[in-house]
C-alpha cells in the first residue's frame, strides 16, 4: 500500500495512507519477530507412524504459539537406524546437543518412553525449563 490512499470521497488522504503502510509493515515484521527454540519431547518407538504424526502436530502447535520447534525424532530416524543400538545412542546424543540450544523442553503425552525418560532426566540435570502437555496440547 502506498501513501496515495484516498478517502471515501476520492480525495488524497496521506495520513491514512501512512497509517495503513505502517500497519502492513508491522504485520510483515511480526512474521520475522524473535521466536524462542523449543525441544519437542514425545514418543517415537512403539506405534512409529502415529508417533511421527503426533510429533508433527506438536511441532505445529509450537509454531502456532510463536516458537521454533526442534523434534530430533522427526529428523534423525531418516538416516539413523533406531533399531541399531549404536545409532540410537548417536541419535540421542545429537538430540542432547540440540536440546542445549533450546529455551525450553516441551514434553507431550501421558506415556514416557525410554528415550523421553533420558531426555527429561538430562533436562532436569541441566536445569532446563520443562513444560508438560497432554496429547491434545493442553498444558498440565
Amino acid at each position: 500500500m502506498s501513501n496515495d490512499y484516498r478517502n471515501s470521497e476520492g480525495y488524497p488522504d496521506p495520513t491514512a495512507g501512512e497509517a495503513l503502510s505502517r500497519i502492513a509493515a508491522n504485520e510483515k515484521q511480526s512474521l520475522r519477530a524473535f521466536r524462542p527454540i523449543v525441544y519437542i519431547c514425545s514418543p517415537f518407538s512403539g506405534d512409529v507412524e502415529e508417533n511421527i504424526a503426533n510429533a508433527k502436530r506438536y511441532s505445529r502447535f509450537a509454531v502456532d504459539k510463536g516458537y521454533i520447534p526442534i523434534a530430533p525424532h522427526l529428523l534423525f530416524p531418516q538416516f539413523l537406524d533406531d533399531d541399531n543400538p549404536e545409532e540410537r545412542e548417536l541419535g540421542l546424543f545429537f538430540g542432547n546437543a540440540l536440546m542445549s540450544k533450546c529455551a525450553e523442553v516441551w514434553v507431550f503425552g501421558s506415556r514416557i518412553s525410554s528415550g523421553m525418560e533420558a531426555e527429561i532426566k538430562r533436562a532436569k540435570w541441566k536445569n532446563y525449563h520443562l513444560r508438560y502437555f497432554t496429547e491434545e496440547c493442553q498444558e498440565v
